[in-house]
C-alpha cells in the first residue's frame, strides 16, 4: 500500500531535509511510492532498479549525493514492487519496507497507551511474519522521546542510514516492517534523542539476545511443540495452598559443570537429560532456577537484568529452555522461575534512559536509583512501565509454561526509605515511606496472573512485617500465594550455630517463629543467600567436630521438614556442601564419596518421601489447628516437641528434636492417642550417616499416663543431635 494511500500528502522540501538528516518521524511519508515517483534511500548502493510486479524494469536515478534514489513510474503502477540493488560487483533483490502498512492495529495502539496490552511481548520487538504474502521481520519499540528511531543490525551491515522506523503517533511507538529479514538476524535500535544524541540500544522486548559479551538483540521464533498438556491442566485444576510443596533451588551455571571441556556449564538441554531425573530422584516437587533473563554479568547471578523477555544465551536458545521445563514436567516437577522486577542496571546499551530520557526509571534518584546495588528502579507510576513488568511476567508463564514466579527484592520495591538516609528519599503524596505506585503494580500483576492460570505460584521474597503479602488483593493483600518466611530463616540458623552448650539461651530462637507462622502462607528458605560472602555453606555454619557438623545439619533439615510451611533447599545443601557457593564453579559432586555426605543426600530424599506421603505436614500449613506444641519449654535439655494434623484429624506426625550432644533416655512425651507408635524418620540412623541410636526397642507403645495436655505419653531413647518423626502404627507397618 502506498502512502497516498494511506492519505498522505507528497513530500515538502522539509520532509526530504529531514530525511536526509536522519531525523524524520515518518520515513514512509517520504520514501515508497507517491504521486508516480518510488523514492528509495540506499547510500550504500551503486545502481538501483526497479522491478514493477508485471515485469517492467526502471533504472532510478541518484538525486542527492546522501544515496537518495528516485524513479518515475506509470500512474497505473502495481504497490507491489522490488529494488535490484547493486553494491559494486554484489546485486540484490529486496521488497521496499516502505511499501508496507504498519503491522500494529489500532487496538494494540490504544492498549499499549493504556499500559493494558497483556501480550505486550507478541507486538512489540522483532517479530518474522509475512505481510501482504512477503515473509520479513516486524521490529516495533517504545521511545516517545526520540527524535527519530532506526532498526540495525547484520542484515543492513549496522548502518542507520538504511532503515528509519517511524512514529505511531502519540503511541511512543516506533515501526518497521523489513522483508528478507527472518530469525537468527541480530539487531539493535539506533535512537536519536531529543538532545541529539546518538545511541545504540538492545530492544528491551527482544525475545533472544546474543551470549555476553555481546549485547546484540535476536530475531526469534520457536518451533517446539510442548508435550505437558497434562501436566498445566493437572496444575490449574489443583488449586490449593493444602499441597506438598518441596523446592530445590537451582542456579542452572553451577549446578553441574564438564570437567573435560574447561568446566563448562552444562547447557538447558544437558540439564533437561540430568536435573529432571535427579530431582525426582530425591523427591522435590519444584525447581526454583535462580534468574534466567538475560544478564551482562555473570556475578550478578542474574539479578542484574537487561533483556526481561530472553532467556540467557549463555545455556542455549529459548527453545532449549523450553526442552528443559517440558523435561521437568514430563517427571512431575514444577518450574518456578526467580524474577526481577525491583531494580535494573545502568548499562548504557539497555533500559537505562532508553530514549535520552528517564523513561523506565524515575529521573531523580531520590526515586530513581538503588545506590546500594548501582541500579536504577523502575517508575511504577508510568502505565507503559507498569504494563511492561507485568506483560513480562505473563510472558515466561505462557512462553515457557512455568508453574511459578519467586518476586525478588519486593521489600526494596514497597518502601520508599529502603537503604536510604533520611533526606535521601522522597515521601510519597501522604507523607509516608510506602511506594504506593509499587503496591499498585504487584496488585495488578498478581491478579493477571492468577485470573489467567490458576494455578502459578506467586511467591515474594518480602523480608519485613508488611502486612497481608499473601492474602488477596480484595481483602487489601498484595495478592501473593506465598511468601517467603526470612524471619524464620534467619533465627533458625543463628540457633543452629551455637555451640549447643548455649543453646539453652537461644532457646526462642526457634519457638518465636511459631508466634506468627500463620500470619502468611509461608514457604521456610534455606536459599543461595545464606551460603556465600562469607555466610559459609550450611555445613560450615554447624557448630563441633565433623561428626558433630554432618549430626547438626541432619538435625536442621529434619526439624525445618516438620515445622509449618513449605521447605526450599538451595542445591550443595542436600550433600552437606563443605564450602560456600561458587556461581563459577560445580557443586562438589566428588564429597558424595563420603558417608556423612552421602549420608545426608539419603536424608534429604526419605525427607521428601515421608513428607509427601504424610498430609499432617502440609494439608494445614498455614492454619494453627494443624500444629500444636508438645513441650517447648524444656531448655535445659535442648528438647522441642510438636505435633502435625492432617485437615480431617486423622492423620497425626510427632516431631521430636534432641538439639543436645547427648542422647536422653526414658524421655516422655505426651502423645494424642494409644496403642502402637512407629518411628517414621530418625536423622541418626545410620543411613544417614548417624549413629544409629535407636528411639525404641521394638513398637512403641503408648500409655494411658497423660503428659503435655494429652490422655496417652510414653517414654523413648532420644538420639544426639537429632529430629525424630513418630506417627501411629506398628513397626511392620513402614513402607
Amino acid at each position: 500500500m502506498s502512502a497516498d494511500e494511506q492519505g498522505a500528502p507528497p513530500p515538502r522540501a522539509t520532509d526530504l531535509a529531514l530525511l536526509l538528516a536522519g531525523e524524520h518521524s515518518n520515513p514512509h511519508r517520504v520514501l515508497g511510492l507517491h504521486d508516480g515517483q518510488i523514492r528509495a534511500l540506499r547510500p550504500d548502493a551503486v545502481a538501483v532498479r526497479v522491478l514493477l510486479a508485471g515485469g517492467a524494469e526502471i533504472d532510478m536515478e541518484r538525486t542527492h549525493d546522501t544515496g537518495l534514489w528516485t524513479a518515475e513510474v506509470p500512474d497505473a503502477a502495481p504497490a507491489a514492487y522490488r529494488f535490484e540493488i547493486r553494491h559494486g560487483s554484489s546485486t540484490v533483490v529486496i521488497d521496499d519496507p516502505y511499501r508496507f502498512p504498519p503491522t500494529l492495529g489500532e487496538l494494540d495502539l490504544h492498549l499499549l497507551g493504556e499500559g493494558k496490552h497483556r501480550r505486550l511481548w507478541q507486538v512489540l520487538g522483532a517479530h518474522p511474519r509475512q505481510v501482504e504474502g512477503v515473509a520479513g521481520t516486524s521490529f516495533a519499540v517504545w521511545a516517545p522521546n526520540a527524535r527519530s528511531v532506526r532498526v540495525v543490525g547484520d542484515f543492513n551491515s549496522w548502518d542507520g542510514r538504511l532503515h528509519p522506523m517511524r512514529s505511531l503517533g502519540s503511541s511512543g511507538i516506533w515501526e518497521l516492517f523489513l522483508p528478507s529479514v527472518g530469525a537468527g538476524a541480530h539487531y539493535k535500535f539506533e535512537i536519536l534523542t531529543g538532545a541529539g544524541h546518538l545511541t545504540l540500544k538492545a530492544d528491551p522486548v527482544a525475545l533472544a539476545a546474543s551470549k555476553p559479551p555481546a549485547t546484540d538483540s535476536i530475531v526469534a521464533g520457536s518451533s517446539h511443540e510442548w508435550s505437558d498438556e497434562q501436566w498445566l491442566a493437572r496444575r490449574d485444576a489443583e488449586t490449593r495452598l493444602d499441597q506438598a510443596v518441596s523446592i530445590y533451588e537451582v542456579h542452572l551455571g553451577s549446578w553441574k559443570r564438564v570437567p573435560e571441556e574447561d568446566q563448562r556449564p552444562l547447557t538447558y538441554r544437558e540439564l533437561a537429560e540430568e536435573l529432571p531425573a535427579y530431582v525426582a530422584d530425591l523427591g522435590f516437587t519444584h525447581v526454583e532456577l535462580m534468574p534466567v533473563a538475560e544478564h551482562p554479568f555473570t556475578g550478578s547471578w542474574g539479578y542484574q537484568v537487561t533483556s526481561y523477555f530472553a532467556p540467557t544465551a549463555r545455556f542455549g536458545s529459548p527453545d532449549d529452555f523450553r526442552a528443559l521445563v517440558d523435561a521437568l514436567h514430563r517427571r512431575d516437577i514444577g518450574v518456578i522461575l526467580d524474577w526481577v522486577p525491583g531494580h535494573f542496571p545502568r548499562d548504557d546499551w539497555a533500559l537505562a534512559r532508553f530514549d535520552g530520557t528517564a523513561l523506565y526509571e524515575h529521573e531523580d534518584p531520590r526515586i530513581g536509583a538503588h545506590e546500594e546495588w548501582g541500579t536504577l528502579v523502575f517508575n511504577y507510576g508510568r502505565r507503559e512501565v507498569a504494563n511492561f513488568l507485568v506483560a513480562n511476567a505473563s510472558y515466561w508463564l505462557e512462553e515457557f509454561h512455568l508453574d511459578g514466579l519467586r518476586v525478588d527484592g519486593v521489600a526494596s520495591m514497597l518502601y520508599l526509605d529502603y537503604a536510604r538516609e533520611e533526606g535521601e528519599w522522597i515521601p510519597n503524596p501522604s507523607g509516608g515511606r510506602e511506594n504506593l505506585e509499587a503496591v499498585a503494580m504487584l496488585r495488578e500483576l498478581n491478579e493477571v496472573v492468577h485470573e489467567a492460570h490458576p494455578g502459578v505460584m506467586m511467591i515474594a521474597e518480602e523480608s519485613t512485617s508488611w502486612p497481608a503479602v499473601s492474602r488477596p488483593t480484595d481483602v487489601g493483600g498484595l495478592g501473593f500465594g506465598y511468601k517467603w518466611n526470612m524471619g524464620w530463616m534467619h533465627d533458625t540458623l543463628e540457633y543452629f550455630s551455637q555451640d549447643p552448650v548455649h543453646r539453652r539461651y537461644h532457646h526462642d530462637e526457634l519457638t518465636f517463629g511459631l508466634l506468627y507462622a500463620f500470619t502468611e502462607n509461608f514457604i521456610l528458605p534455606l536459599s543461595h543467600d545464606e551460603v556465600v560472602h562469607g555466610k559459609q555453606s550450611l555445613l560450615g555454619k554447624m557448630p563441633g567436630d565433623r561428626w558433630q557438623k554432618a549430626a547438626n545439619l541432619r538435625a536442621l533439615l529434619g526439624w525445618m521438614w516438620a515445622h509449618p510451611g513449605k521447605q526450599m533447599l538451595f542445591m550443595g545443601g542436600e550433600i552437606a556442601q563443605s564450602e560456600e557457593w561458587d556461581y563459577d564453579s560445580s557443586v562438589d559432586w566428588h564429597l558424595l564419596q563420603y558417608p556423612e555426605h552421602s549420608g545426608v543426600q539419603t536424608l534429604v530424599r526419605e525427607l521428601n518421601r515421608c513428607y509427601r506421603s504424610e498430609p499432617a505436614l502440609w494439608e494445614r500449613d498455614f492454619t494453627s489447628e494443624g500444629f500444636r506444641w508438645l513441650d517447648a519449654s524444656d531448655v535445659e535439655s535442648n528438647v522441642l516437641s510438636f505435633l502435625r494434623l492432617s485437615a480431617d484429624g486423622t492423620r497425626v506426625v510427632v516431631c521430636i528434636a534432641n538439639l543436645s550432644p547427648v542422647s536422653r533416655s526414658a524421655y516422655r512425651i505426651g502423645l494424642p492417642s494409644g496403642g502402637p507408635w512407629r518411628e517414621l524418620l530418625n536423622t541418626d540412623a545410620e543411613q544417614f550417616g548417624g549413629a544409629g541410636t535407636t528411639t525404641m526397642d521394638g513398637t512403641l507403645l503408648a500409655s494411658d499416663v497423660g503428659l503435655h495436655g494429652l490422655n496417652h505419653s510414653a517414654e523413648l531413647t532420644l538420639p544426639p543431635l537429632g529430629v525424630v518423626w513418630l506417627c501411629p502404627g506398628a513397626n511392620s507397618d513402614t513402607a
